[in-house]
């Protein structure tokens, strides 16, 4: 009895210290942090976006991409389809471009965005800051924001690359979770995509 007692301590002990951890992918940001603050960010709509253009929104989902990554590439039209199903019940999805390469200029951005329809803001970030407060490292990566603007997960969109392949929905999910009020189930995920190159 008393060896059962002592395993079920060290059982709540560990689910404990498992549920205080740091973040597992991540060494900036942990889960329930708050939102660093962004300003002027210039956008392929020719306007400059902050941070606080999107208070009203109850979710927030912050996803880094860059027009040279062909991982960031498959899931464009994914974004598309996640933003027009869910801009209606007040989620905004903002895209973020961090990277310095040729290729990556506002103006590819610009024709990127305009060649795949999107329907969400397309930032362009060439200080890298945004990136580097959230501990951003490939594209895409994804952060989802409650609407107290805390981090509810970060991670992949998804579990595969080839939309037919996806088993696990962990952006979707997330989102679901906070408009209903729910606490995110799975909180962080390791993203897949391709490095984004900081400047030194």
């Amino acid at each position: 009895m008393r060896r059962m007692l002592v395993l079920a301590g060290l059982l709540l002990a560990s689910q404990t210290c498992a549920a205080l951890a740091p973040a597992k992918f991540n060494k900036v940001v942990e889960i329930g942090q708050k939102a660093p603050d962004w300003t002027e960010l210039a956008g392929v709509d020719g306007k400059q976006h902050s941070l606080k253009d999107y208070a009203q929104a109850k979710v927030l989902v912050v996803v880094f991409l860059a027009n040279h990554c062909p991982v960031a590439s498959v899931y464009e039209q994914r974004l598309v389809e996640f933003a027009g199903k869910y801009q209606p019940q007040d989620v905004q999805l903002v895209a973020v471009c961090a990277s310095q390469s040729e290729a990556d200029t506002l103006p590819r951005m610009q024709e990127r965005a305009k060649a795949g329809k999107f329907n969400f803001p397309y930032l362009h970030d060439p200080s890298q800051k945004s990136a580097r407060e959230l501990g951003a490292f490939v594209t895409p990566h994804v952060f989802v924001f409650d609407a107290q603007r805390k981090l509810a997960y970060m991670g992949a969109f998804d579990d595969a690359n080839i939309a037919a392949n996806v088993e696990r929905h962990y952006v979707r999910d997330a989102v679901a979770a906070l408009l209903a009020g729910m606490p995110v189930e799975t909180t962080e995920s390791r993203p897949r995509g391709c490095a984004i190159d900081y400047a030194e």
